[in-house]
């Protein structure tokens, strides 16, 4: 199985192609800018990496892209490339999670060895908020235990420990299973998250690399979909207002000016008490 995989919902840009050979898969990564800076490099590291691989578009089995939940302009540049690829080589696309890949970085790093496990995937999503997942791995299916959402810091606790009753019930585990918080969020946030005593905090981002990993299994419960049907995944709404909220939001700030300067003149003037004993004593004639 050959595969293109590649991540931009943060600010680094990771792509990995995966070519199987004779004596085992072998791996080509790259590492660069994410952000706007993606979209003028995203595509030539791609086909650099395939250059390298002796691979062909044609030859991939799908492309695979961390479809987010992440930057917009992160996510739609990725899922853009993704599509006009995959629709000129007519193989089809493998949206995944980022969280789902980032969940996977920090298993691969902190638990390889592991067969039981679930990761909290954090992610900072400006605003003062973060993205947040949980994914439960037996040993190479995840399972997505809380779907993508969007948390203050201070929520990340009570909602990590939502579904703790439930979680290995389906997979029986034959050890405790092993587990951890994972992101980008503990340095800005820090105790704002009140992780769990104990709790294993590891940094970590969405990688391509990770992308690979899950993606056999992924393609065998039959997640790819055709080029035209790949999307992003958006989990916040709205991340700017209209010319027109503005425009409504800088007048009721100019009316409450207004009213709070009307307020001010209607209210008697103090005066520090030796001005009002002098006032007195020259109403007084002394």
């Amino acid at each position: 199985m050959h595969l293109l995989a590649f991540d931009t919902s943060t600010d680094a840009l990771s792509v990995a192609v995966l070519r199987t050979t004779p004596t085992g898969p072998v791996v080509w990564q790259h590492q660069g800018a994410g952000g706007a800076a993606a979209s003028g490099s995203l595509i030539a590291a791609a086909m650099d990496l395939l250059s390298q691989a002796d691979l062909r578009l044609q030859d991939l089995k799908a492309v695979c892209f961390g479809c987010g939940p992440g930057s917009f302009t992160g996510l739609r540049t990725a899922c853009a490339v993704a599509q006009g690829l995959a629709y000129g080589a007519g193989v089809p696309v493998l949206p995944v999670h980022s969280l789902l890949a980032l969940a996977q970085a920090a298993r691969a790093a902190h638990a390889p060895q592991v067969s039981h496990g679930c990761v909290s995937a954090l992610l900072d999503a400006r605003m003062d908020e973060v993205y947040a997942a949980s994914y439960a791995f037996a040993g190479d299916i995840w399972t997505m235990v809380q779907t993508p959402c969007l948390l203050a810091p201070e929520q990340v606790a009570a909602w990590a420990q939502a579904p703790n009753a439930a979680l290995f019930a389906p997979m029986q585990p034959t050890a405790t299973p092993w587990r951890a918080w994972a992101g980008n969020v503990f340095g800005m946030y820090g105790d704002r998250l009140a992780a769990p005593a104990g709790m294993l905090c590891c940094g970590a981002l969405p990688q391509a690399s990770a992308i690979l990993q899950v993606a056999p299994a992924l393609i065998a419960a039959g997640a790819c979909v055709p080029p035209e049907q790949a999307l992003p995944l958006y989990v916040r709404d709205k991340v700017a207002k209209t010319t027109g909220e503005r425009a409504l939001e800088k007048a009721a700030k100019a009316d409450q000016a207004h009213n709070h300067a009307a307020a001010a003149s209607l209210l008697p003037t103090a005066h520090p008490s030796g001005d009002q004993s002098a006032s007195h004593a020259q109403k007084s004639g002394t």
